[in-house]
């Protein structure tokens, strides 16, 4: 028996195993005694396991997704356009109005989200890769700016953050959005490939920053030093490029690259700080791998605050995250999905409360860069490559 048959049999049970798995003689078709009452009609095939779905759109290195109420898509494209893909993947429009982006390194239209209400009050948020001008000419910074989507145009676009300072390079813009319960916005930034900025709280590089939906400041922020910069909510970050509300907590969760391995999954708490560029379970870039090159010794604990789980000694590159709470796939209820870029795979991370009890990659076979992963409406996960691939998970 093939390991996905014996996995499948495992979940069917006793009365299961024998119908679908081949037990009870080899599957031949029982018989009847005479007089004997006629045999219960076999239980319907049950799902097979969810397999990874190429749909037929092809996009321009997508970054993020977002499901409209109409079952469609908006995804950006780091290349600068936001595209409207059809609810069944079949075609897809371009949407006018996006903001201009730097498309230098890994810059570019990063992440999209809709607002809380957003079929009373349309609003799409994006952030992306803004260039500078005047004094700041020739650098670059994350920002976020929001519009209403009428039909497939964004209108009144408006720029509700920019990062602090906008500096020169193309790395590491973080940049996820999440709305908490409270409806107010969660912006990932990373650090810029600068380093010790994240540990600046004058700087919003390296950090998390809490804003109301029209980019003010909310009630509930922690207090910070005299002359931190305001909206910080968390800090020490390197480049989180992925982040997920928890479905039960409400609490943000994020991933975030690590340098030479120690790539990291954190829960980003009020006043938090998670340490870089002090510590990390990674190494330098050149530094021999191994646990000796560890940054800071890797130990985060007591001084700053220890990840969930990491990876070493290689990084995967975690991206795009998504809580599993559908009824499509209920063995993963529960569980939480990261895309990976090095990795090249979906990975699942077990969870018991808080914490990571198991990892495993998913459709590594796939060969791609895994960027995005949002589970749909109606219950399938759905996933963009770096390639321009979109797929669906959904049970076989």
């Amino acid at each position: 028996m093939n390991t996905s048959l014996a996995r499948t049999c495992s979940a069917l049970g006793l009365a299961g195993l024998l119908v679908a798995c081949g037990g009870g003689g080899g599957g031949a078709t029982p018989v009847a005694s005479p007089g004997a009452p006629a045999p219960a009609p076999a239980p319907p095939p049950t799902a097979g396991p969810p397999v990874a779905t190429a749909q037929p759109v092809q996009l321009d290195a997508p970054w993020g997704l977002a499901q409209l109420p109409d079952g469609s898509w908006l995804v950006t494209q780091r290349t600068g356009g936001l595209v409207r893909v059809s609810a069944d993947f079949t075609s897809r429009q371009a949407v006018s109005g996006a903001p201009a982006v730097d498309t230098a390194g890994q810059g570019g239209l990063l992440d999209v989200a809709l607002d809380p209400d957003f079929d009373s009050s349309p609003y799409v948020y994006l952030s992306y890769s803004e260039p500078g001008s005047g004094s700041e000419a020739g650098r670059s910074g994350t920002a976020v700016a929001r519009a209403q989507l009428v039909g497939n145009a964004l209108q009144g676009l408006t720029v509700i953050f920019r990062q602090a300072p906008k500096v020169s390079g193309s790395g590491h813009y973080g940049s996820r959005l999440v709305f908490g319960r409270d409806k107010t916005l969660f912006i990932t930034l990373g650090e810029r490939q600068q380093g010790s900025p994240a540990q600046d709280l004058t700087q919003t590089l390296g950090k998390v920053v809490r804003l109301q939906r029209d980019g003010s400041l909310p009630t509930g922020n922690p207090a910070l030093a005299a002359g931190a910069r305001p909206g910080l909510w968390s800090w020490g970050h390197r480049n989180p490029q992925g982040a997920a509300l928890h479905p039960v907590t409400g609490e943000l969760w994020v991933g975030e690259h690590g340098p030479q391995g120690g790539d990291e999954i954190n829960i980003a708490r009020a006043g938090a700080n998670y340490g870089w560029p002090l510590v990390s379970y990674g190494c330098n870039y050149g530094d021999p791998v191994g646990d000796a090159c560890r940054i800071g010794g890797g130990t985060h604990a007591p001084r700053f605050v220890e990840p969930l789980t990491t990876w070493t000694p290689t990084s995967v590159a975690p991206s795009g995250m998504a809580f599993y709470t559908g009824a499509l796939i209920p063995q993963w209820q529960g569980q939480l999905f990261v895309g990976s870029l090095a990795g090249q795979a979906l990975w699942r991370l077990t969870l018991s409360g808080d914490t990571v009890v198991a990892k495993e990659a998913l459709f590594a076979n796939l060969g791609q860069r895994i960027r995005d992963v949002k589970q749909a409406r109606d219950g399938a996960l759905v996933f963009v490559t770096d390639s321009g691939r979109l797929y669906r998970v959904a049970p076989s």
